[in-house]
């Protein structure tokens, strides 16, 4: 009777150190994700738990819930504070601040909440303390229950009157629920230790309690059978759920027969050892499963992290970098839980990367939003400009400045979508308008550049038919003249343009050569004087110095001119009926280069004489 007295406490206290903690009790298919709810489908489903009264439904998902709503609500905040579509890069600015609510939205929905959830305490407060008061009441039922049983080991009644009270006392304790977990063990032992006492004690027939022993062994063999088929159940969970209840069944049972007590027991207990080994190895994999989601996630949240951190992003990359941010939410949502110790702090980290790039996000494209009205501004202006030179008739100044504020268009940013086309053609036909006008003037001069041709042509025939004169003064008269009467004839088609120039320069150089040369050869004697006199002046050195820095200023102002007259023809060449500019150009830069080449030998004068 000892031995099942001790092997029962045993069982009572090998039950308690083998419950798991509550996360292991919970399956993971018990957590459910209300994130992705709307705040008034959370509130509904709140609403509609507290209406059902379920005490363990709201014990599980009511803090869950908690925590959904008010991850909804700060999204949905920030979803209110800015608008912006991640599929196409673009800013809405279909939303002007006019049409934002001015209060607080989701005041009155957070205010619903909050009382639906303080519903929720004043509900679980008032259930826990009705289970405490029971727990006590029950404590009092069976406390008496026992002074009954005492009562009858000191009765020296008959059997037909003691066996039936012990069993209605038997029925009554299982009737009876639990008591304060702090008075549980004793009040246990001392039940047991009185039944034990009374199978001891009682005056019974042994028929009987041969009987009542037989029948409790086939209860609890019953109960290894049942405890024998959990060892095969596939869901380990439940499993030992059902293995918990059987042990209060057997709590609950009297003895066996004692020759079969040690053994029946150690059946029961080895069914017990196998569940509750494949029980911790269940949540040893489990324990396992979430380590490695949580390296997983940690990993995620580097990622996310790493791009959290970029700085100086082009708005091309926003875009891009938010697809890679989606893609890390998308394979956040396929890895499983990490123990609940570490599974809030993981996903805070991984929100917090996430808010911080997409606030980073918003910042970016509000002051895009600023800097896009300066730049419509900015371009605005240049369209007034071009509009105010729309109808000038000085082609080529007006060209020149066209030219400068097409370039100041492209070094302009970009402008909202919906405003760019309209901005751009207005700035496109401003520009258009003076060229096509610029087109028309100088269509009617190609008529002429054939005449001019012809009759340069003749000039140039003229000079190669003239038979210098032995006087020198006769011959630079006619050499003037020739030029003088070169410059004055227009131009002539494009395609003729640099031959019929190096024929006359060829004519120019076969009759004049020597007079040229001559000419040139005297202006740098009369320089070389002038340098002499300059250095036996009172400036001496000092100001020859000073010309010499004069010419070399003048050098290199006239080096850069050139580089841009020719620039500027290549870009001229790309214009339609430009022929005339850039004949212009062409004997600009020819008189240029023979200046600056008069402006370099004056320099090797003043190096040569010092």
């Amino acid at each position: 009777m000892n031995q099942e007295l001790n092997t029962s406490a045993l069982n009572e206290q090998n039950s308690q150190e083998n419950l798991p903690e509550k996360i292991q009790e919970e399956s993971i298919s018990d957590y459910q994700d209300y994130s992705a709810k709307s705040l008034m489908e959370i509130i509904e489903i709140f609403q509609q738990m507290l209406d059902r009264a379920d005490q363990q439904e709201l014990y599980k998902n009511a803090d869950i819930i908690k925590a959904a709503f008010y991850k909804v609500l700060k999204k949905e905040k920030i979803a209110v504070g800015f608008h912006y579509s991640a599929e196409t890069g673009e800013v809405n600015e279909e939303e002007s601040e006019e049409n934002l609510v001015s209060n607080n939205p989701f005041a009155e929905l957070e205010r619903g909440f909050k009382e639906l959830y303080q519903n929720y305490k004043t509900m679980r407060s008032s259930f826990i303390q009705n289970i405490e008061k029971q727990k006590e009441d029950n404590l009092k039922i069976k406390l008496e229950i026992i002074d009954e049983l005492k009562a009858l080991l000191e009765k020296q009644e008959d059997l037909n009157h003691t066996f039936p009270a012990f069993r209605e006392l038997q029925n009554r304790w299982k009737a009876t629920g639990p008591v304060p977990q702090s008075s549980n063990k004793d009040v246990w032992e001392n039940y047991q230790f009185s039944v034990e006492k009374f199978y001891d004690f009682v005056k019974i027939n042994n028929e009987l309690r041969d009987l009542d022993l037989k029948k409790n062994l086939e209860i609890k063999s019953d109960l290894c059978v049942k405890a024998e088929e959990l060892i095969e159940e596939n869901n380990v969970v439940d499993a030992f759920r059902k293995l918990q209840k059987l042990h209060e069944e057997w709590r609950e049972l009297g003895p066996v027969p004692k020759e079969l007590r040690e053994e029946i027991w150690e059946r029961f207990k080895k069914a017990t050892s196998a569940i509750n080994k494949r029980q911790q190895e269940f949540f040893e994999r489990l324990k396992e499963d979430q380590r490695h989601n949580l390296e997983l996630k940690a990993n995620i949240c580097e990622k996310a992290e790493d791009i959290a951190a970029l700085e100086n992003i082009d708005g091309k990359d926003w875009n891009n970098l938010s697809k890679q941010i989606e893609n890390l939410q998308s394979e956040w949502k396929n890895i499983g839980f990490a123990s609940r110790k570490e599974n809030q702090r993981i996903y805070d980290r991984f929100r917090a990367a996430c808010d911080k790039f997409y606030n980073a996000k918003r910042d970016y494209y509000s002051g895009f939003k600023v800097q896009m009205q300066d730049n419509l501004d900015k371009k605005n202006a240049l369209c007034e400009q071009a509009e105010a030179l729309k109808s000038s008739t000085d082609w080529k100044k007006t060209t020149d400045q066209l030219i400068s504020l097409q370039k100041k268009w492209k070094e302009i940013g970009p402008v909202a979508r919906k405003q760019s086309d309209a901005v751009w053609k207005r700035f496109r036909a401003a520009c258009d308008e003076f060229f096509e006008n610029k087109s028309k003037h100088f269509s009617s001069v190609d008529e002429s550049y054939e005449e001019n041709l012809k009759r340069k042509l003749e000039l140039i025939q003229e000079i190669t038919d003239y038979k210098p004169d032995s006087k020198t003064a006769e011959n630079i008269e006619a050499l003037k003249d020739f030029q003088a009467r070169w410059s004055e004839l227009g131009f002539v088609p494009i395609k003729e343009k640099e031959r019929v120039q190096a024929a006359y320069r060829h004519a120019i150089d076969s009759k004049f050569a020597d007079i040229r040369s001559t000419d040139y050869d005297h202006k740098i004697d009369r320089y070389k004087k002038h340098i002499k006199e300059l250095q036996n002046s009172g400036r001496g050195d000092r100001g020859v110095r000073s010309e010499r820095d004069k010419l070399v200023l003048k050098f290199r102002q006239m080096e850069n001119d050139i580089a841009v007259w020719e620039n500027n023809m290549g870009f001229f060449a790309k214009s339609k009926n430009a022929d005339a500019l850039l004949l212009e150009l062409d004997k600009k830069i020819a008189r240029a280069k023979e200046e600056l080449a008069q402006i370099e030998e004056k320099i090797k004068v003043i190096d040569n004489q010092q």
